[in-house]
């Protein structure tokens, strides 16, 4: 029956790529293919008895619990002027040094990836603000938006993150599966909670490695960075009043966790109570920002839970079908051992993020391939984060990054979509590097929550 998973997973591609709804189509496929095999007799239909367990399990699942809430606390710092106010406050700073605007933009655009944790509103939030004032200042278009779109995607490796969030949860059942095969039952598992704190240092790696490279950039180019030609003192009370709001936000979010007085999902909703804080004090709440805030949530949601239940069905079929013992036959006949393995996989998610969401490439692919490398040793904590920045890399990579298109759209049409590519491209080397440190050196991700749990 293994040659029918293997078209199963041919089908979805096509289907995916024809431009159906993911969701709708993951669980469409799945029904075709399941009522195929039952007509055929190659399928147990009992397996699809298994699929209410697994719904149930995902509508009272704790940890997802989180999204909604980290997706709420992202919509209303967005639309509190939060990240427009401290731009201004930090260029006027920086922006006298050879570079300094790019350097504040980068600034800027982490705190807001570690405030709102989605990509998507972070590059657009920063395109709307900051590409205007840097090209009007004589910015090298390609390095603004180069700088803009790689900050933006920040939010995929900085706590607290949804792609932090939903891969804790996948990796967590996978470390499951693959300890059950082995014949080992430990109750501890993988956690979001541990996820965030083993991405601070290498959400802080690359945020330092962007300023140093537009640093020497600036010193080697200074006519492509220019500086500020009239000075504009700002004071302490501007820069405290700006900058503490956020910092004190992610402190109290991410604090909560690394002291353990709060779960993830109980962090999620401090964070939500803040944002709101946050927009009282910038006098932008109301009851219309609360409401269409609260509706966006619940979109994104929806939409995450929906295809979390499609790809169970994908998964779960696929499994009927010996697809499982395909993939795991498959990594372990690859060279290299489990080297070889991860850096394929590594390989076809980064492939596969060139037209698939991040949500869809942790509810499909993951599931199938995560408990193969788990079982063969590799660790469930540097897989998380080093799956992070390989996705957050794939959504820079032309022509189809995830990141390339929503900064396009906030672009003046007098820049050419090469440019972009053009600004990019060094980015994408500096996180591949990241990447590379990662894999020579576990310990980068590792190390803090370890040491947090008196294990290192």
């Amino acid at each position: 029956m293994e040659w029918i998973a293997v078209l199963m997973f041919v089908v979805l591609c096509f289907a995916l790529i024809s431009g159906y709804p993911v969701a709708l189509t993951l669980a469409g496929v799945s029904l075709a293919f399941a009522a195929g095999g039952i007509l055929g007799g190659v399928f147990d239909q009992q397996l699809l008895g298994a699929y209410v367990n697994r719904v149930f399990g995902t509508i009272t699942n704790s940890t997802l619990m989180a999204v909604p809430l980290f997706v709420l606390m992202g919509v209303l710092l967005e639309r509190s002027k939060i990240a427009e106010k401290l731009l201004e406050t930090l260029g006027n700073m920086w922006g006298h040094v050879p570079g300094g605007l790019a350097l504040a933009v980068i600034a800027v655009g982490a705190l807001m990836a570690a405030s709102t944790g989605i990509v998507g509103a972070t590059v657009v939030t920063m395109g709307l603000i900051s590409l205007p004032t840097m090209l009007k200042m004589g910015y090298k278009p390609s390095l603004a938006t180069g700088v803009i779109a790689s900050t933006g995607t920040l939010g995929q490796i900085i706590p607290p993150s949804i792609a932090l969030v939903l891969l804790g949860d996948v990796l967590s059942n996978a470390y499951q599966q693959a300890q059950l095969r082995q014949g080992i039952y430990n109750p501890e598992t993988l956690s979001v909670g541990d996820l965030f704190i083993g991405a601070i240092i290498p959400g802080l790696l690359l945020v330092a490695i962007y300023m140093l490279y537009v640093g020497f950039y600036a010193l080697i180019k200074p006519q492509h960075t220019p500086r500020l030609t009239v000075k504009q003192k700002t004071s302490k009370a501007a820069l405290f009043k700006h900058l503490l709001p956020p910092i004190l936000l992610i402190v109290l979010v991410l604090g909560s966790i690394l002291s353990g007085a709060a779960t993830p999902t109980e962090a999620a909703g401090v964070g939500a109570v803040g944002a709101i804080f946050l927009a009282y004090l910038n006098g932008v709440l109301s009851i219309e920002l609360l409401k269409d805030a609260s509706q966006q949530a619940a979109k994104i949601t929806a939409m995450v839970f929906l295809i979390l239940l499609g790809a169970s069905m994908f998964s779960l079929v696929f499994r009927g079908f010996g697809g499982e013992e395909l993939i795991a036959d498959f990594l372990h006949s690859l060279p290299g051992g489990v080297m070889g393995a991860t850096l394929m996989v590594m390989l076809v998610v980064f492939l596969m993020g060139f037209v698939l969401d991040f949500i869809e490439i942790c509810f499909v692919v993951i599931p199938l391939v995560g408990p193969v490398l788990l079982g063969m040793g590799v660790d469930p904590l540097w897989l998380g984060i080093a799956l992070a920045i390989n996705l957050q890399t794939s959504f820079l990579t032309p022509p189809f990054g995830f990141a390339l298109f929503y900064l396009r759209g906030v672009t003046p049409e007098n820049i050419p979509t090469k440019e972009i590519y053009r600004g990019v491209m060094p980015f994408i080397a500096l996180q591949l590097l990241v990447l590379c440190l990662l894999a020579l050196i576990p310990e980068i991700a590792t190390f803090l929550p370890n040491y947090l749990k008196g294990e290192a």
